[in-house]
């Protein structure tokens, strides 16, 4: 079983199914069965087989503004532009209009990604045969420069659904993988960062409690600060990464994923908890429990495993409230990494009702 950073491929792919929730979907569990060198070469064969599917439904058009000078008039005249030709002495008519296309932001993302798989020799040549063919299919679609894509600018709708899960792949790839080779040219990375694979684990963790335990009422809720007169305009906003509540009792979780989960101080020869870490989960949990003082309200960080030999397994208790700091193993059986999330979750209250079994 292949593994990055201690972590099997198999177990980044679940991580991804919840995450990016598409457990339980038969076409891309298909996918999880398979032995990958490598998590890139893994994200492609989603992507592959989800642009597969895609293209039994048709690609996605939408209308977009077009401007072009005409024999005849189509949509709107734009009168500067006509008078320009004419000046120029061409018999053509500028004209404004709508178009209804292929050629939109959602399909130049896809096969921008995929182009960029395609060349990597870190894509096996099966899934990257596959991705060839595909791409056939967008022959009216232009390619974009992928550190300019504006992720923040797309809407999705009832239209382009489908979309949606595709285009979180091609964000972590160009986001969490693209990188410069030594001649400057861009790259994929055989792995995803850190950075991303944090955001990974903090949207895997709300999605399977959200999926597995839908009664300790999974969310990621602002929590509003404790202050005597009422005035926090200027205090930064509180959001927890996942809040359970179980009856009576609140816990909130603070998701972690660090290439080191304890920070050493040299000088003293001692390893302790990131104090940083503790002081966010502490003040998380004091003011949750100011605004619910009839709750047993506590505070969790969560790490992700490393390799390291001294992991953190505590339970303080801090003022009233406890705090504890557990460690996930992400090493494990995806069945032993269940159990240990439901031993969190009767921590909040609940009950187990895994809908997944390996």
């Amino acid at each position: 079983m292949r593994k990055h950073k201690g972590i099997p491929i198999a177990n980044v792919y679940y991580l991804l199914a919840y995450a990016f929730e598409f457990i339980g979907d038969d076409n891309f569990e298909r996918v999880g069965i398979e032995e990958f060198e490598n998590q890139q070469d893994m994200i492609a064969a989603l992507l592959e087989s989800g642009i597969s599917r895609l293209l039994k439904q048709g690609l996605h058009k939408e209308y977009l503004p077009r401007a072009e000078s005409l024999p005849t008039v189509r949509g709107k005249i734009n009168v500067r532009g006509t008078f320009a030709n004419a000046i120029a002495h061409r018999k053509t008519i500028s004209c404004e209009f709508d178009e209804l296309t292929e050629d939109n932001a959602f399909n130049q993302i896809l096969k921008t990604t995929a182009r960029m798989l395609i060349a990597s020799k870190d894509v096996r040549g099966k899934t990257r045969d596959g991705l060839k063919k595909e791409m056939l299919y967008f022959s009216e679609v232009s390619e974009l420069d992928p550190r300019s894509i504006r992720w923040d600018l797309l809407r999705f709708s009832r239209t382009n659904h489908g979309y949606r899960f595709l285009v979180s792949l091609c964000q972590l790839v160009i986001e969490g993988m693209l990188m410069r080779d030594s001649e400057g040219d861009d790259t994929i990375a055989p792995e995803i960062s850190e950075e991303q694979m944090h955001r990974v684990y903090e949207l895997f963790l709300l999605r399977y409690f959200q999926k597995e335990y839908p009664q300790l009422k999974p969310a990621a809720p602002q929590i509003p600060w404790a202050v005597d007169d009422g005035y926090a305009t200027m205090l930064p906003a509180m959001k927890s990464d996942i809040t359970l509540q179980g009856n009576k009792r609140i816990l909130i979780i603070d998701a972690k994923y660090y290439g080191e989960t304890l920070q050493h101080q040299a000088r003293y020869g001692s390893t302790s908890i990131h104090s940083g870490n503790l002081y966010q989960i502490f003040t998380y949990t004091k003011n949750m429990a100011a605004a619910h003082p009839d709750e047993d309200v506590s505070g969790m960080l969560l790490y992700a495993r490393t390799e390291a030999a001294l992991q953190p397994d505590d339970r303080f208790l801090m003022e009233g409230n406890a705090i504890y700091v557990r460690t996930l193993d992400l090493s494990l059986d995806f069945s032993d990494i269940e159990s240990q999330l439901g031993m969190i979750a009767e921590i909040a209250g609940g009950s187990s009702c895994s809908t997944i079994s390996k």
